[in-house]
Parts: C-alpha cells; sequence; structure tokens
C-alpha cells in the first residue's frame, strides 16, 4: 500500500474514531503483528484474474449463482427499497 494511501486511511481513522477506539484498534494490530499472523499476500496475476473472471462467467452462465437480494438478506441487510438501485 502506498504511503498516500496509508495516509489517507490515518487520517480517515483520525475524523472517524474516538480515542477509545484509536486504542482498541491500535492493540489490535500490534497484537496481531506479534503473533506473527501478519503473512504478506501475494498478488494475483493477470491469468488467475482472467481464468477467476471465466469461471465466473460459466457459472452465471449455467445458472450457479445466488442473487445479491438473497445475500443480503442471509446477512441480515434486507433490501427494502428496489427502487433505490
Amino acid at each position: 500500500m502506498s504511503t498516500a494511501t496509508l495516509n489517507n486511511l490515518l487520517e480517515y481513522l483520525y475524523g472517524t474514531l474516538s480515542r477509545s477506539e484509536m486504542r482498541w484498534v491500535a492493540e489490535h494490530l500490534i497484537d496481531h503483528l506479534e503473533k506473527g499472523d501478519c503473512e504478506q499476500l501475494k498478488p494475483y496475476t493477470m491469468e488467475e484474474l482472467n481464468a477467476r473472471i471465466d469461471k465466473a462467467e460459466e457459472d452465471s452462465a449455467a445458472g450457479r449463482y445466488r442473487p445479491a437480494e438473497d445475500l443480503f438478506r442471509e446477512w441480515g441487510m434486507g433490501i427494502d427499497n428496489k427502487e433505490a438501485r
């Protein structure tokens, strides 16, 4: 992540979180770091991304998908106003 992106994230958090929430986030980040749970994620290659897109298109064409409304309902985020889309 770029320095500019990190700075923007920090500015957002400064303006959003209370002091106690900042402390909570900091403590959890440090705990996560000290446990060694911070393995570096490897970016996908273009081939991997294209393969995922191809698979998603095949699944969609074959009807192997779940409508977003079902997922939102399952997550307790039902879509009440269909006109808002």
